[in-house]
């Protein structure tokens, strides 16, 4: 048919045409902790280094494996496996089960009584797949749809993925698409047996999506068997490995994990500086050398220094200062420092009535909501006095660490309300020295889609050359300080600076090689 043959145009590249060699480089990604549970124990995700430059842009991408071959072949065990083997940090595996098209009433009515061909390339929505691949190489913010076996149909709800170390993309249709293909840096084809594959598609569709035994191989022999025939075996030859038997080939899973291993080492050799003894320096000495005898950029705006303001800056840089003072003393800055930076949102004019009876031409906000992102730990320290200003202000956390091995920030935990690409968001940090923290808050912010000009980075005290940074990388955020501060020591501490600002204000000891731009943030 007409239909089968452009399908089958779509399915692969012909033979022997070759894509040029394509630089395998890595970034980093996050899901919902835990990230997977296995039979021997539960992944949880660690540390996502920098995956963007001094400038703010994408430095590295994912390393994207493609798991192909026949339904119920055991892609899914297998990915499960190399992940577990793989044990490295932000993993996402993604599956073509969740981009089934969306179901006209009449293909509805043909699934339920078996009758619609769920193993045609055309039942794919491979517009969304290539997108949505494209963007978590990519290292953004992605959402995948969720769909339900026994209804046929997606669900309201959508998942969440954000970037990537290693993707694993797996489906019966993961080669069957040529701009697909080219997304892919590793393809594995799984062959198993048909009859062990009709076996465990009996087993699922029976036990967990609700079919009978007589529906189940009604739809294996007119469309599982001849699409697999048709669509899915010619893909094979496009694979880089063939692993026979699936998951019960563990050599053939133990060489796909020495082989990704070995382009992830390719990556960190290739980002090594060659002297490991000044590698804790190398993140923040880019960003302290790549903005001197700049003056201060105009997305900057500080608080006026008036003689309470200075006096309050008085207190709480003071060393003598008790605990209970610098809280309270700092508190009332950052209500002066929020106040200020509300007063740079966007207005529009409005017209309102007295209870007199009369006009009054006045402002309102322009924009549809405010959000507060905290920087923890010290970030968090600022949501009173945001909530006090703010009605119902929603509220999102970000906890970045130091990796003292590396001296790179990492990010740990993210947690941002939904539908935040809509809104002006306050990025909230107590101190910024490098803005090392600032711009990776920054860069996740922007991965998920909120616009530049709508965030406002808010800090009690800063120093220039965080300043810089952050105005470099990121030109168009606004950048809202009560003070800066000029110098950074070899420790990149800010000078005079307020020490510690998570330790003064918790109570707790800060380590000897404490960052300003972080509270303690060694891991």
């Amino acid at each position: 048919s007409n239909s089968s043959a452009e399908s089958l145009d779509r399915l692969y590249p012909a033979v022997g045409s070759t894509k040029p060699p394509r630089k395998r480089t890595t970034s980093q990604c996050k899901s919902e902790p835990p990230l997977l549970r296995t039979s021997k124990r539960t992944i949880y995700t660690a540390g996502r280094p920098p995956w963007y430059n001094e400038h703010g842009t994408q430095s590295k991408e994912a390393f994207v494996i493609g798991l192909g071959g026949g339904s119920a072949s055991g892609k899914t065990t297998v990915a499960t496996m190399i992940i577990e083997a793989l044990d490295v940090p932000w993993v996402v595996l993604l599956s073509m089960d969740s981009f089934y098209k969306v179901l006209t009433k009449q293909q509805q009515e043909q699934a339920a009584s078996n009758d619609f061909n769920f193993d045609h390339p055309d039942a794919f929505d491979f517009d969304l797949i290539i997108a949505t691949l494209k963007k978590l190489k990519q290292g953004k913010s992605v959402k995948i749809p969720i769909y339900d076996f026994t209804t046929h149909s997606r669900k309201k709800e959508w998942k969440t993925l954000y970037g990537a170390n290693v993707i694993i993309f797996e489906g019966i249709m993961a080669f069957a698409d040529k701009e697909l293909l080219k997304l892919l840096d590793l393809k594995i084809f799984v062959d198993t047996d048909s009859d062990i594959r009709l076996v465990r598609r009996l087993r699922r569709d029976i036990s967990e999506r609700g079919r009978d035994i007589e529906g189940v191989i009604k739809q294996y022999n007119k469309f599982v068997k001849p699409a697999f025939d048709q669509y899915i075996q010619p893909t094979m030859r496009l694979a880089d490995i063939v692993v026979p038997r699936g998951s019960g080939n563990t050599v053939a899973i133990d060489l796909i994990v020495q082989h990704v291993h070995s382009q992830l080492e390719e990556v960190r050799a290739a980002r090594s500086l060659g002297d490991l003894l000044t590698m804790c320096l190398v993140f923040r000495a880019a960003l302290a050398s790549a903005h001197q005898c700049h003056p201060l950029p105009q997305t900057l705006s500080v608080l006026k220094s008036t003689p309470q303001v200075r006096g309050m800056h008085t207190i709480i840089r003071n060393k003598e200062t008790s605990r209970d003072e610098f809280i309270f003393y700092s508190k009332r800055l950052m209500r002066l420092l929020i106040e200020h930076a509300l007063s740079l949102l966007p207005f529009q004019s409005c017209t309102v009535q007295t209870p007199q009876g009369h006009d009054y031409e006045g402002r309102t906000y322009s924009g549809k909501q405010i959000t507060g992102v905290s920087i923890l730990r010290a970030g968090e320290t600022m949501e009173p006095a945001l909530r006090a200003v703010c009605k119902d202000v929603r509220i999102g956390t970000i906890l970045i660490q130091t990796n003292c091995n590396t001296g790179e920030p990492e990010l740990h935990y993210l947690r941002l309300p939904k539908d935040i690409s809509e809104d002006h968001v306050i990025l909230m940090d107590c101190t910024v020295s490098t803005g090392a923290a600032a711009m990776m808050a920054v860069r996740v912010l922007l991965d998920h889609d909120v616009p530049e000009d709508k965030i406002f980075l808010l800090s009690l005290l800063m120093a220039e050359m965080g300043v810089h940074s952050v105005a470099y990388a990121f030109p168009r955020v606004k950048i809202i300080t009560t003070a800066v501060d000029k110098k950074v020591n070899d420790l990149f501490r800010i000078i005079p600076g307020i020490g510690n600002f998570g330790d003064r204000y918790f109570g707790t000891d800060a380590p000897p090689d404490w960052s300003d731009d972080e509270d303690a943030l060694s891991t």
